[in-house]
C-alpha cells in the first residue's frame, strides 16, 4: 500500500505540474541544462511512422552530438497533437492533442522514471503488477497518475498496466503536464512496440531491445523532443540541426 501511495504521488507530482514553456533563453523549460536528448520526428502531424535518434552534449551550451544514426520508431495512430502547453508552436491547420484522440503530443518534456512488468534496479523503477493501472478517468482526482486499482477504487476508468502486452514490458515514463480540466491526454509513455507497424494509444513506441537501450541512457535525466520535422525550424537553436 505505501509503495502505491508514492508511485502515484510521484507520478503526478512529475506529470501535472505545468512549469514555464520556455526558459529564459528563449528555448523549452526541459532542455534547461539536459545533456542528454532523445529527439522523435515524423513526416508531418498524421504519420505514425517516426524515427528516434539519441544526441548529448558536453555542457548546457555545448553543441549537440549525435549517438549513432536514427532509428525507427511508432507514434499514434492518429500521429500527433500539439500539447495544450505548446499550442503557441502550432500552425493552423494543426491538430491540438486532447484526450483519447490517440495523438502523440507534440512538444519537449522531460522524460521520468522507468516502469515495466519486467523487475529492474534502476533508480526509481517502477514495478508494474497485476494492480498497477494508469488513470484517464477525468473525473477522477487521480487522473493522469500510475497508481494502484485498490487505492482508487474499481468504478475508475483506467488501464491495467500489466494486461497490456508486450507494450509495458519495459517503458519510460514522459513527464507530461496536464490535468483534467484541460483535457489534454494522460499517462504518455515510451514503450515496447506492439509489431513494426501498428501505431500506439498517443505514445512513442519503440522495439524491445531498443526499449532496454534507451531505459539505460535516460538514467542519468533526459529530454525528448517529439515534433514534425516541418515544425524543427520552430525552435531554433535549441534543438540538434536546427
Amino acid at each position: 500500500m505505501r509503495r502505491a501511495t508514492r508511485i502515484a504521488a510521484a507520478f503526478a507530482l512529475a506529470a501535472m505540474a505545468a512549469p514555464q514553456a520556455l526558459a529564459q533563453g528563449g528555448c523549452p523549460a526541459p532542455l534547461d541544462g539536459v545533456r542528454r536528448l532523445v529527439m522523435v520526428t515524423a513526416d508531418g502531424m498524421n504519420s505514425v511512422a517516426a524515427r528516434m535518434q539519441l544526441f548529448e552534449r558536453a555542457g548546457p551550451r555545448s553543441p549537440w552530438r549525435a549517438l549513432g544514426a536514427a532509428e525507427p520508431a511508432l507514434i499514434g495512430r492518429a500521429g500527433m497533437g500539439w500539447s495544450q502547453f505548446y499550442r503557441n508552436f502550432s500552425r493552423p491547420g494543426e491538430p491540438i492533442k486532447v484526450e483519447g484522440d490517440k495523438r502523440a503530443p507534440a512538444g519537449v518534456y522531460a522524460i521520468g522514471h522507468s516502469f515495466g512488468t519486467v523487475p529492474s534496479s534502476r533508480p526509481g523503477h517502477i514495478p508494474v503488477t497485476s494492480d498497477t493501472i494508469c488513470v484517464h478517468d477525468l473525473s477522477s482526482p487521480a487522473y493522469n497518475t500510475i497508481t494502484s486499482r485498490r487505492l482508487v477504487g474499481p468504478k475508475v476508468d483506467a488501464e491495467n498496466m500489466s494486461k497490456i502486452l508486450p507494450m509495458y514490458r519495459r517503458g519510460l515514463v514522459v513527464n507530461y503536464p496536464t490535468d483534467a480540466r484541460s483535457r489534454a491526454g494522460s499517462c504518455i509513455f515510451i514503450h515496447v512496440w506492439k509489431a513494426p507497424n501498428v501505431g500506439t494509444a498517443g505514445c512513442i513506441a519503440l522495439p524491445e531491445a531498443r526499449m532496454i537501450a534507451l531505459q539505460d541512457f535516460a538514467v542519468s535525466g533526459t529530454a525528448l523532443a517529439l515534433l514534425p520535422r516541418a515544425a524543427l525550424n520552430r525552435l531554433r537553436g535549441c534543438l540538434p540541426g536546427v
